[in-house]
């Protein structure tokens, strides 16, 4: 299980904005269903990790959010 991983977050869509790459780290934490939990340095942003796709825990609703996002495991 990697230590770190690079999560990337689409721009808002018709924005033209370019993607941003947020960096999240394990947290020890495991979802209900025991799937790592890895968050941000700031813990608000928080993610389960699996085959490469992660999903926001405490996503917000609205227009614009995902609800799968591109994870790369970094060294």
């Amino acid at each position: 299980m990697p230590a770190r991983y690079a999560i990337t977050l689409p721009g808002t869509p018709g924005g033209h904005a370019p993607p941003e790459v947020v960096v999240v780290h394990a947290t020890g934490e495991r979802t209900a269903d025991g799937a790592p939990v890895y968050a941000d340095e700031a813990g608000t942003f928080r993610v389960e990790i699996r085959a490469g796709a992660a999903r926001p825990l405490d996503a917000a609703p609205g227009a614009g959010r995902h609800t799968c996002l591109h994870a790369t495991a970094l060294p």
